[in-house]
């Protein structure tokens, strides 16, 4: 939004305007679009630097956050952590939005926010793999895939709406450069993206309130010999009494497993390494690693930026196609929901793996039409239909990852570690994702001003080797549960 970007000094603006390609008027491509629409806003000092450090730190606070996830999930349980990490978020949030001029400032609130988003990702599908039922829990542990989906589809139509709102044809554009001159950093109205950052309380505040109205973990009570509670909490799981035999069964293989937990002794970070749990951790660090490494995050992240390269309108580049591929991304989450469970944790990854492989190419070879440069009479024209191909393997990029890479690694580091470890465990996985993703973010704007297609080269390459590492080095979990899948992980260890 351009009043964000002036705020905190990664545009200036000195009136100068634009027409609906984002090119000054008269424009040789575009010879007929002489009406203004947008601001023309003038880079800042170090914007790639300083807008890599703002996007980045949010990541960099989850790094944090999944680092200290272990102690709050263990000590306090997985319920009330994911209150603290809601009540963490909205003060995120608050410092966010009402924060001074200053990038340093902005970045220190995204960081805070951040946190609470690392220690959810790691508590959350921990707590929902432990409350679901074996034959469930790939299904169930899918929807926290799901519902973060659902969560970028929303933000991005409510981002669409704002930016539409204030930076399409803004009142007095026609004049701004004379009334402008001289005062190039002065601040637009700033409610625009406050009220976006402000609506993220809504789910903040719903996360903390309704936590109260679930149970505790089952696990996690027998942990800490409440038997009696975990005996209440799987009949209500289970819609059955104390005393049957179903919630009688699964109460004595859960109090098995804490009772050989602890004759093993207090669990360290240390355990993570040993020959028993080793593979469980290298699996787990690497499948996160691979999953930002696809390069999903660098398109939802700077989507806007490469429709416009590929020369779309400012418009369709900034609000509808985001919107369609966020879109995309929602509902082929589903497709990894029926799949998890049937066709297995690495048959998907699989799959998947060579799919983004294909389409990143896809997306790289339509691009060398796109982002041709113009010769000296600037009399290159670029076919509509290679736009138009490009997008649609972005989009099937999206369908590939949001089906497979997206919901698997989650499910996978949930349920793949004993119990003494799981936490910590679960957080290594989240770690690995975060700090990926805080390298990528960071380096997002210098790859999309200068390697420009190459990038998707770069992850095409990425995609191949992670489709290897899901073939020959991971191992299938599904239709296990969670006490069976130690013995099969501990055999293969």
């Amino acid at each position: 939004m351009d009043a964000f970007n002036i705020f905190f000094g990664l545009n200036k603006w000195d009136g100068s305007a634009v027409n609906e390609y984002g090119k000054a008027v008269p424009d040789a491509d575009h010879p007929q679009a002489t009406e203004l629409f947008y601001r023309e806003l003038q880079p800042g000092t170090d914007k790639e630097w300083r807008s890599g450090l703002i996007n980045s730190c949010f990541l960099l606070g989850s790094v944090i956050g999944a680092l200290v996830a272990t102690y709050f999930g263990e000590k306090y349980g997985r319920r009330n952590s994911i209150i603290v990490g809601a009540c963490i978020f909205i003060v995120g949030i608050f410092l966010e939005a009402f924060s001074l001029p200053s990038y340093l400032f902005i970045s220190f609130g995204r960081i805070v926010a951040g946190i609470a988003i690392g220690l959810n990702s790691v508590i959350a599908p921990t707590y929902i793999s432990e409350v679901a039922p074996a034959k469930y829990r790939g299904t169930l542990s899918s929807c926290y895939q799901l519902m973060i989906t659902f969560g970028i589809i929303i933000a991005a139509a409510i981002n669409s709406v704002i930016w539409y709102k204030t930076n399409f044809k803004p009142a007095g554009l026609n004049n701004a450069k004379e009334a402008r001159k001289g005062h190039e950093e002065d601040q637009l109205d700033n409610w625009e993206w406050k009220i976006a950052l402000l609506m993220q309380l809504v789910p903040g505040i719903g996360l903390a309130v309704l936590m109260m109205f679930l149970p505790k973990s089952p696990r996690w009570l027998c942990s800490k010999d409440r038997d009696e509670e975990a005996a209440e909490v799987l009949a209500k799981l289970n819609a059955l009494s104390t005393s049957d035999s179903v919630v009688q069964e699964e109460l004595k293989s859960i109090q098995e497993d804490v009772a050989a937990t602890r004759a093993a002794g207090s669990s360290s970070v240390s355990e993570l390494f040993s020959s028993v749990v080793r593979r469980r951790t290298f699996i787990t660090f690497l499948m996160q690693l691979f999953q930002q490494w696809t390069g999903i995050n660098q398109i939802m992240y700077y989507q806007s930026q490469v429709y416009q390269q590929m020369g779309f309108t400012k418009f369709t580049s900034a609000c509808v196609l985001p919107i369609i591929n966020n879109f995309v991304n929602f509902i082929s989450t589903f497709p990894g929901m029926w799949g998890i469970d049937r066709l297995g944790r690495k048959t998907l990854l699989v799959i998947g793996a060579i799919m983004m492989t294909v389409f990143h190419l896809g997306v790289f070879l339509c691009s060398t039409q796109t982002q041709k440069e113009s010769d000296s009479d600037g009399k290159i024209k670029v076919s509509s239909t290679w736009k138009i191909a490009a997008v649609v393997c972005i989009f099937c990029f999206v369908f590939s990852f949001a089906w497979t890479w997206g919901p698997v690694p989650w499910v996978y580091q949930a349920e793949v570690f004993p119990l003494r470890v799981r936490v910590k465990g679960a957080a290594v996985g989240s770690l690995s994702n975060y700090l990926n993703n805080f390298i990528l973010t960071f380096l997002g704007p210098y790859l999309m001003t200068h390697w420009k297609k190459y990038t998707f080269l770069l992850f095409a390459i990425c995609c191949f080797l992670a489709w290897a590492y899901a073939q020959f080095y991971v191992i299938e979990c599904k239709g296990l549960n969670l006490e069976e899948m130690d013995a099969k992980m501990s055999g293969k260890a």
